[in-house]
């Protein structure tokens, strides 16, 4: 079982700029190595404070010079905002910087205000991705770009510096939508997704993208990585607290930056899963959405969050875990406490837990 943690870079902090933020929080991810991390994970968003890392890329290029062992992905790139022929080079830029130890998350978007931002129809999001996913994952396996599609007409070209060590399986894919899980699977992409509600909720498209992919590779498919908004305390009350007024609050971020409560989603092409999460929380109302989103993550003693992560494997099986410590303003000393309190009491026992055969965890 692989454990990380994702750098989101979201600035509702009332006292820092966005540079004093963005320091910040490469300092909560450059950490994640001494506290025994396997992964450090950065998601690609613009315009917004939402969530401020416009190139993934490069951020995980700083810390490859500032690492030396832990694994460095994208998650994720999202394809129709970007040159498929840039991402090859980048990524690969960045695989030579660190050693090795790249792992390639890709994704399609959601935030309309991006889409109108970089100028490109929302409703050619899941073409411009099916077009663009084939090239990359090529021209990292073979250091050749080209394509001759609808988007992304590129004549043959060689990447120089080449890859040297292919991406098969360090391929991540966003599998939020079932469409997603589809080309998550037929990719031969490991399925990532965000925990939104009940594991129970997830569990049926999760085992529909373990049961695809081995129908159509002939093997078994690489556990999920599921990401969750955690917060870890020995004060159960404190960790309550903490629930109610940050992951609440992340999700009214979510919100806002998604536009749930619109219905734009009901008229764009490739987003009709969206469309009724949407009309769900309209018809719930804001705060009992909040409410259950908050009761979905992960939150509590370490006890509590190791109940929960194990609750988890009962239904899904196996699974590799980012967690993400930093969100909705929560003061940056509570975000390192957490994760330190994350490493020390529940990361060793967590492996102890679910490395053991299934079996034998049950005896």
């Amino acid at each position: 079982m692989d454990v990380g943690v994702l750098g989101v870079f979201q600035n509702w902090h009332k006292d820092l700029s966005d540079e004093q933020m963005f320091m910040e929080e490469l300092k909560l991810l450059e950490r994640c190595e001494e506290l025994g991390f396997d992964s450090i994970w950065m998601a690609e968003h613009h315009f917004d404070d939402y969530s401020m890392c416009p190139d993934n890329m490069q951020a995980l290029s700083y810390l490859a010079g500032r690492t030396k062992k832990i694994k460095l992905a994208t998650g994720a790139v999202i394809l129709p905002w970007n040159n498929p022929l840039r991402v090859v080079e980048k990524m690969t830029m960045l695989d030579h910087l660190s050693g090795g130890r790249m792992m390639f998350g890709m994704g399609r978007g959601l935030a309309k205000m991006e889409y109108k931002g970089f100028g490109i129809d929302m409703n050619e999001a899941r073409e411009r991705f099916d077009e663009s996913a084939p090239m990359i994952i090529e021209g990292l396996e073979t250091g050749y770009v080209e394509g001759n599609g609808k988007f992304y007409p590129q004549p043959r070209v060689e990447v120089r510096p080449k890859p040297s060590r292919g991406i098969r399986d360090r391929l991540f894919c966003v599998a939020m939508s079932p469409d997603s899980v589809d080309i998550a699977a037929k990719l031969g992409a490991t399925m990532t997704s965000f925990i939104q509600y009940d594991i129970s909720k997830h569990a049926p498209e999760i085992l529909r993208y373990k049961k695809m992919f081995r129908e159509i590779h002939g093997r078994e498919a690489p556990p999920p990585v599921l990401t969750d908004f955690c917060y870890v305390d020995t004060d159960m009350a404190e960790a309550e607290r903490v629930s109610k007024e940050y992951i609440a609050q992340y999700f009214l971020s979510v919100c806002k930056h998604y536009e749930f409560t619109g219905t734009h989603f009901d008229n764009t092409k490739g987003y009709k899963s969206y469309g009724e999460g949407a009309a769900l929380i309209r018809q719930f109302g804001l705060e009992a959405s909040a409410e259950a989103y908050r009761h979905a993550q992960s939150w509590g003693t370490p006890d509590k969050v190791l109940a929960n992560y194990a609750r988890w494997r009962d239904l899904i099986g196996d699974f590799s875990l980012n967690t993400v410590f930093s969100f909705a303003g929560l003061p940056f000393a509570q975000c390192e406490r957490s994760q330190r309190l994350f490493a020390a009491e529940v990361l060793p026992r967590l492996r102890q837990t679910m490395d053991a055969p299934a079996q034998a965890k049950a005896a």
